[in-house]
């Protein structure tokens, strides 16, 4: 008779399998958001309305002011925290495709083209007809960045343009925590990927997403949710203000499969019922801006997760992904790096 390890090493197999049959590997939902990334000083930032080190909503007049207002130069790249996800992702090699809402702009072009040169399918964004979403990203000397944010278009996207369909042929669905602000789309994406068999990861984003969604996100996660990643300052905002990181990841597994909490440097935590897994830091040689820092760790170790790699193995790869995307501005890096990264992640 075949031991118990034996019949769920079958399963896992046998679940793998399945999965690889699907067209798409993983799908991002959030906002295709193009990036606006600049140097600038504490003082600057200091002098700006909002928290540093945060995200906060403005309008198109006030995104344009604050870039007016900014004296270093200015460079673009696409983002938006599932966005950056899945452009890292793409660059892995999985099959990618995302659900967002474009704007009628060339910005949209942009960002959609960018996409489809690294493979990635672009048939389920949605087109709005305003202009395209946009982030301003302000990274300060000590690497932190401070992000406003104009969602455009994507902020368009409402929940009846969402439904089983959008989800079809993809085995993992990857929600950036910005579509919580939306109560209604977020409960239409998570019922429609869940409906269509997809695995659900959740990335908290912010600790202001927390706050405004604190009554009923942690029904949201036991309800709809594998995967739950979130950084201290989120994990705080949602379990309370303490330190003791690993046992705040078993609290999160808890509330859905795996939950993870990383502290930057200083590692992460993965958690798995009662089992806790410490990723060790793979130091940078030179950071320089944390954007989308978070973003890489998620599409690393969901590289590894979704093909049953160990949760060690996972998060080192998305340590390696993390360590490299903060050393340069932005999340976009050389070729040359990426080759060097998927020698380290096969």
């Amino acid at each position: 008779m075949s031991s118990n390890k034996d019949r769920v090493t079958h399963l896992l197999n046998k679940n793998i399998l399945y999965m690889s049959e699907k067209s798409f590997k993983i799908i991002g939902v959030g906002s295709p958001i193009v990036d606006s990334l600049a140097k600038v000083s504490e003082d600057f930032v200091a002098g700006i309305e909002g928290a540093k080190g945060g995200m906060e909503l403005l309008s198109s007049d006030q995104i344009v002011s604050l870039i007016s207002s900014i004296e270093a130069e200015v460079t673009q790249a696409p983002g938006g925290s599932a966005g950056n996800t899945i452009f890292a992702m793409s660059r892995l090699g999985d099959k990618t495709t995302f659900l967002g809402k474009l704007g009628n702009c060339d910005s949209a072009d942009f960002y959609k083209n960018e996409l489809s040169k690294l493979g990635g399918n672009t048939e389920r964004f949605k087109i709005g007809s305003v202009p395209n979403g946009r982030c301003v990203s302000l990274v300060t000397p000590d690497s932190e960045r401070t992000m406003r944010t104009d969602l455009g278009a994507a902020m368009t996207l409402s929940p009846d343009e969402i439904s089983v369909e959008d989800f079809k042929d993809c085995q993992h669905a990857h929600i950036e925590g910005y579509v919580l602000f939306n109560r209604d789309l977020t409960y239409k994406v998570l019922k429609s990927a869940k409906e269509a068999g997809c695995s659900i990861s959740v990335d908290l984003a912010s600790f202001e997403v927390v706050g405004a969604a604190n009554d009923i996100l942690k029904d949201l996660l036991k309800d709809y949710v594998d995967v739950v990643f979130a950084n201290e300052d989120e994990v705080r905002a949602l379990l309370g203000d303490r330190e003791d990181y690993p046992e705040m990841a078993k609290e999160l597994a808890k509330l859905c499969k795996v939950g993870v909490v990383k502290i930057g440097k200083d590692g992460s935590f993965v958690a798995e019922g009662d089992q806790v897994t410490p990723i060790e830091p793979v130091v940078a040689a030179n950071a320089i801006d944390t954007t989308a820092a978070g973003d890489f760790w998620a599409a690393g170790f969901l590289h590894g997760w979704l093909e049953g790699k160990p949760h060690l193995e996972s998060g080192k790869f998305g340590s390696i992904l993390g360590a490299n995307v903060v050393q340069v501005m932005g999340s976009v890096l050389h070729d040359a790096t990426w080759r060097q990264i998927k020698s380290e992640v096969k």
